[in-house]
C-alpha cells in the first residue's frame, strides 16, 4: 500500500525512540567490556564486546521500520540514530577533556575513565562504530526492501534473516576491522571478535524471528500500513 510521505502514525516515534535509545547503549557497552564465552570453535575463542547483547535488537527495529513503514522512513530512521550516536560521541569525549575533581580521581579517575568509556570517547571506536553502522543498517533495509517486492510480501522470516546476514557480516566486518586498525581492539582477536560477534548477532535475529512476527503484525494492522518500495531510489544519501 502506497501512501503520502507526509502521513503520520501512531507508533512511528515509539519505534525511532527505541532504535536510536538501543544503538547508543550497545555502542557505549562495546567501549566498555570484552566477554568470554568460555568456548572456542576451530581454535578461535569465542569472544565478544559488550555491546554485542543489545546491538541485534536495533536490527530486530531495522526490519520493523522497513517492513511496515518502508525504506524512506527507515532511511531517516537510520540517519537520526548517526546523529544521536555522533552527539553522544561528542559528549563523552568533551567530559574526557575536561578536568576532573579531586575527589572523583581518588576513587574513580581519569584512568578509569579512559579505560571504560575512553572508546566511544575517541577517534577509533567512533569511526568504527558510524561506519559500520550506516554500512550495515543500509544493507540491511536495502536487502530487506527488495526481497519484500520480490517475495510479494511473503517469507518474512526468509526477509529478515536473510537481510541480516547481509547487513550484520557488514557491520561487523567494517566495525572490528575499523577498531582494530584504530588501535582500539588488538589484531590477535581480530578473527575472533568477527567470528562470535556475526553467529551471536546472527542467532540473535533467527532466534527472535516469532517477536518480529509478532510486532510487524501487530504494527501493520494498528497503523493500517503495510508498505512496499515498489518505485523506491535506494540511495542512503537523503533524509526525507
Amino acid at each position: 500500500m502506497q501512501n503520502e510521505t507526509n502521513r503520520t502514525y501512531r507508533y512511528f516515534d515509539w519505534v525511532m525512540a527505541l532504535f536510536v535509545t538501543v544503538l547508543i547503549i550497545s555502542n557505549i557497552a562495546s567501549s566498555a567490556k570484552i566477554i568470554d564465552w568460555g568456548v572456542s570453535i576451530f581454535g578461535l575463542r569465542l569472544a565478544f564486546d559488550g555491546g554485542t547483547i543489545l546491538f541485534p535488537i536495533s536490527y530486530i527495529f531495522g526490519d520493523v521500520l522497513t517492513e511496515v513503514y518502508g525504506f524512506r522512513r527507515a532511511r531517516r530512521v537510520i540517519w537520526t540514530g548517526f546523529a544521536m550516536l555522533a552527539l553522544t560521541a561528542f559528549v563523552l569525549w568533551l567530559v574526557r577533556i575536561m578536568p576532573g575533581e579531586a575527589t572523583w580521581q581518588e576513587y574513580a579517575g581519569q584512568t578509569a575513565y579512559e579505560a571504560i568509556l575512553g572508546g566511544i570517547s575517541s577517534g577509533g571506536i567512533v569511526l568504527a562504530s558510524l561506519v559500520a553502522y550506516l554500512a550495515g543498517s543500509f544493507s540491511n533495509s536495502i536487502v530487506l526492501a527488495r526481497m519484500k517486492v520480490i517475495t510479494r510480501g511473503r517469507f518474512l522470516w526468509m526477509r529478515t534473516i536473510g537481510s541480516t546476514l547481509v547487513g550484520e557480516g557488514v557491520d561487523t566486518l567494517i566495525f572490528i576491522f575499523v577498531a582494530t586498525l584504530a588501535g582500539v581492539f588488538p589484531w590477535e582477536l581480530f578473527a575472533t571478535l568477527t567470528l562470535t560477534n556475526y553467529i551471536f548477532k546472527v542467532g540473535i535475529e533467527a532466534l527472535m524471528t516469532p517477536i518480529t512476527y509478532q510486532i510487524v503484525n501487530a504494527l501493520k494492522k494498528a497503523e493500517n500500513e503495510d508498505y512496499f518500495d515498489t518505485h523506491t531510489r535506494f540511495t542512503p544519501f537523503a533524509v526525507r
